[in-house]
């Protein structure tokens, strides 16, 4: 925790603030017209920046709001804090800036919601009254000088390693923006994107930006792509379907500018099917619509032929967790609030987050042909070692048993010499959903993947 430190370098402004200025102006215009060193003009005219990788220093100055903002936005991500800007104050002629505070991001606190009000999020109050923060006047020059300085909080501080999560010191370049505007316009999943440009520049920490910050990006240019004529003729549509269709049921979300997100219809077969069929489900979001790049999110049955069934088609323009959870609430509300007995997905985290919330019955199986396609390239030892592979395939799907599945993987784990690999950690946290040994008691037709089904 840093030390406590409050600086206050020049007398508080009062009351006669016309009087000082006029001070100042006098003081500028005497200045204006002595006689003053070319050296000491050169120099004012070319005050460098303080530059991102220097301590924040009280007698630095610097050259307009942009710089003295850097400076501290740097002080803070050195010592893990975020940083906002907040009030400031201008002369009697309110066209020239006076002073203006940089605080951190836990300062004050926010104003108490009107519980009249009904919202559907209210977010929690993580202000904590931080006093740290810094006041820069700017004289007539416009030059910004340091007035008051104090170090600081009254909070905990968040981990080093975590700081490249803090608000301020996230931005999205140009470049980088492009680069991810592109993969996703060729049909490449946000999420992996993303993890090709955080491994390009050695980790999420180094890229500037978070996974949030990705979404949102590609989130705002969907939205702009989505013509408002062809939102209201596929709402037209879906009314002209249900009034030839008593059982045709449909829903849409709309964001905050009532701008189409998602959209959902099952028609009366799809009913009749999953009511007969609707024990076992498969959801699959590998499919993108060419014109707006929508994920094209189905769900399947199978019926008593063994044949693939379309239940359900669902549209989502992003693959988040308030997506999914809205897909599958009204799913079930959708289909008599009945929940399928399992539900196959590929490994998706926040396609599992939104199960546990609105499926919270239904047992969640991963994809083995997803599983088995990532292996390759996650462990190396997988296409030199033989009896690697055979173990890590028996732990997929011929295991008779837990005990026996836990034997298995601990010899995977001697033979490739993996006690350290995270993908496999990873992997064996989450085993209930992919092996079949933790499986026996759930009601699954013995599905093993979301792309292909059994036929007779």
């Amino acid at each position: 925790m840093p030390m406590k430190m409050e600086i206050d370098l020049d007398e508080e402004v009062g009351f006669y603030e016309q009087t000082i200025f006029s001070q100042v102006s006098e003081e500028a215009d005497n200045l204006e017209n002595a006689d003053v060193p070319e050296t000491s003009a050169h120099e004012a005219e070319h005050v460098e920046p303080v530059g991102l990788d220097e301590k924040f220093s009280i007698s630095d100055v610097y050259i307009n709001e942009k710089e003295a903002y850097e400076a501290y936005r740097s002080y803070g991500y050195n010592l893990a804090f975020s940083v906002r800007k907040d009030h400031h104050s201008y002369w009697p002629n309110f066209r020239n800036l006076k002073s203006k505070d940089f605080v951190c991001s836990k300062a004050s606190f926010k104003k108490l919601p009107d519980l009249n009000i009904q919202r559907k999020y209210r977010r929690s109050d993580t202000r904590t009254g931080c006093p740290a923060m810094v006041r820069f006047t700017v004289d007539e020059a416009g030059y910004w000088k340091v007035k008051k300085f104090i170090e600081n909080h009254n909070h905990d501080l968040p981990r080093p390693e975590d700081r490249h999560l803090l608000r301020s010191c996230r931005n999205m370049c140009d470049e980088k923006a492009s680069v991810l505007k592109a993969m996703t316009d060729a049909g490449i999943r946000t999420i992996d994107a993303f993890s090709f440009l955080a491994d390009e520049v050695g980790g999420v920490e180094n890229i500037g930006f978070t996974m949030r910050d990705a979404y949102n990006f590609i989130q705002k240019i969907k939205r702009a792509k989505i013509e408002l004529g062809d939102t209201n003729t596929l709402i037209e549509l879906f009314k002209e379907r249900q009034l030839n269709d008593n059982m045709f049921s449909w829903d849409v979300q709309k964001d905050e500018f009532d701008r189409l997100l998602n959209f959902f219809w099952v028609d009366v077969i799809g009913k009749i099917d999953y009511d007969c069929f609707g024990d076992v489900v498969i959801f699959d979001t590998s499919y993108r619509l060419n014109k707006y790049n929508l994920v094209c999110a189905p769900f399947v049955g199978v019926n008593n032929h063994w044949q693939n069934i379309l239940l359900v088609v669902a549209f989502l323009s992003e693959e988040t967790i308030e997506s999914f959870t809205w897909v599958f609430t009204t799913f079930v509300r959708m289909m008599g609030e009945k929940q399928p007995i399992t539900i196959y997905t590929d490994q998706d985290q926040a396609m599992a987050r939104a199960i546990e919330v609105a499926l919270p019955h239904s047992r969640h199986r991963l994809c083995q042909w997803h599983i088995r396609k990532k292996a390759p390239s996650k462990v190396s030892c997988y296409n030199t070692n033989n009896k690697v592979k055979g173990l890590f395939n028996k732990c997929l799907s011929r295991c008779d048993s837990e005990e026996e599945f836990e034997n298995a993987w601990a010899e995977l784990i001697i033979q490739g010499n993996l006690q350290d690999h995270v993908w496999l950690k990873d992997l064996y946290r989450i085993r209930n959903k992919w092996s079949t040994a933790f499986n026996k008691d759930y009601f699954s037709m013995d599905i093993l993947s979301t792309h292909t089904v059994r036929t007779t």
